[in-house]
């Protein structure tokens, strides 16, 4: 005897339950990342064409804190060293790198002659040094 069912099961998935859950996804994703923000000064970089393709894992900042004074700050902290302290910070930071190699960002109102006395510690140190920069 030969049985027919009556309902048929219907193959079709509703996909209003997944496009639910991707938008919430991506919601949740798009404010989170605007909470990452790293350890970030406000400055005002020079511009340039050239790019450099190193990473540098350290970094060294120098603001302008007005009236011929500056401060650095390493890996963005917030609390500034004193330059005297920059180059034992470095040799910390840097001391179990393979390739040491570490940024300067500093203000366009930073005169050159402090840009260097970084540059001289890493001569020293034998690190190598990449200068920030904004694009043009």
């Amino acid at each position: 005897m030969a049985l027919k069912r009556t309902t048929k099961a219907d193959p079709n998935m509703s996909m209003s339950s997944m496009t639910d859950i991707v938008f919430l996804l991506l919601i949740f994703f798009l404010v989170t990342s605007t909470l990452v923000n790293p350890n970030a000064l406000k400055l005002l970089l020079p511009k340039s064409t050239g790019q450099v393709g190193a990473k540098a894992t350290v970094s060294v900042s120098i603001k302008d804190w007005g009236e011929d004074q500056y401060t650095y700050h390493l890996n963005g902290n917030e609390v500034p060293v004193a330059l005297e302290q920059v180059e034992d910070g470095l040799v910390e930071l840097l001391q179990t790198e393979e390739d040491p190699t570490f940024s300067i960002y500093s203000d366009e109102s930073v005169p050159i002659k402090e840009i260097v006395q970084v540059m001289n510690i890493a001569k020293r140190n034998h690190y190598k040094v990449i200068l920030a920069t904004q694009p043009e």
